[in-house]
């Protein structure tokens, strides 16, 4: 038995091998069709172009062999990082804010202690490429800075790319577009999202909704964690990736896509506790178990189980709320 995954993670004491064999040997399969079809896709002369058939690709998973590329592309990256040639080394040569290189030096050996990459001891050991990604990109957003989590944005981003600069322009395209100012020092977008959250899970959930407000859970204590880390830690490695090939080319409506799906599929389960603690269990257990390792059939789920969740819906729930959060101070 593997005890450390592909990636670099050690797997937990009680890791189910039986029940992972069992599912990687079916997605390989999978896997090995995708990656015959995208091979063809990107032979092609025009790139990558944002079509239907490039999004169902996406969905259906990008090949771990040319997920930093397409990553590169659908986000915005690769056309930043080519118009700005030499800007990311300049950020690393230029004068550095004391206080911001402390800050991320503390983080550094908190992030994956169980990743024998990021150990001291590995060679190259990648926390030496994670503090460089972080303090450039604390010099080029001032706004944001470094704020925790963004340690472990980046160091996924890492162990994709195997590439500093490539890293830096993806986290770029996180913090910059994709997500509404999750990591600024008042988080907004984050405290705004997890209330929108709240708001989907009372239109198409009702009854975890009620059950959260009976007991006084706020949403935040349960889902933070999945939308500061992008499920880093919350769900499977492979899960993980391919959601993050969904949020780089359809934006962040796809975290609610992953958190509804989760609450939905888990509802019965979740409707069971009796009081606040017992809550708070049931949502760190639906975050475990076959159905988030299948990470094939639960990419499906995702744009099936929530129903129909458009743009439009989030952007004005995400007016509402906001506002509601501004008047609240």
């Amino acid at each position: 038995f593997n005890r450390v995954d592909p990636y670099g993670f050690e797997r937990p004491e009680d890791f189910d091998y039986a029940s992972y064999e069992a599912f990687f040997s079916r997605y390989l399969v999978v896997l090995t069709r995708r990656a015959i079809k995208w091979s063809k896709l990107l032979k092609g002369h025009n790139g990558i172009q944002k079509t239907l058939k490039v999004k169902r690709y996406i969905r259906k998973g990008i090949p771990n062999e040319h997920r930093a590329l397409v990553w590169m592309i659908v986000s915005g990256a690769q056309a930043n990082m080519e118009q700005n040639p030499g800007y990311y080394h300049r950020l690393l040569e230029g004068e550095k804010n004391d206080k911001l290189v402390e800050a991320i030096k503390t983080d550094m050996n908190r992030t994956f202690p169980d990743n024998v990459k990021f150990r001291k001891t590995a060679d190259p050991c990648l926390q030496h490429t994670l503090y460089n990604v972080l303090v450039a990109y604390g010099h080029h957003n001032k706004a944001v800075g470094y704020c925790q989590g963004m340690n472990f944005i980046a160091g996924y981003l890492i162990l994709i790319t195997k590439n500093e600069e490539e890293s830096f322009w993806l986290l770029d395209a996180l913090i910059g577009r994709i997500l509404p100012d999750y990591y600024s020092p008042a988080m907004t977008g984050l405290k705004t999202d997890q209330e929108v959250l709240g708001e989907l899970v009372k239109m198409k959930v009702p009854a975890v909704a009620e059950l959260m407000e009976r007991h006084g859970v706020m949403w935040t204590l349960v889902v933070s964690r999945w939308f500061i880390c992008l499920f880093i830690d919350i769900l499977p490695v492979e899960t993980v990736l391919r959601i993050w090939d969904c949020l780089f080319y359809e934006g962040s409506k796809i975290i609610f896509r992953v958190a509804l799906t989760l609450i939905k599929q888990h509802q019965a389960f979740i409707l069971e506790a009796t009081n606040f603690p017992d809550i708070c269990d049931k949502f760190k257990e639906i975050t475990k178990g076959t159905f988030v390792t299948e990470c094939h059939s639960f990419m499906q789920k995702i744009f099936t189980e929530p129903g129909s969740l458009s743009m439009a819906t989030i952007t004005k729930l995400r007016e509402t709320c906001g506002e509601k959060l501004l008047s609240q101070g």
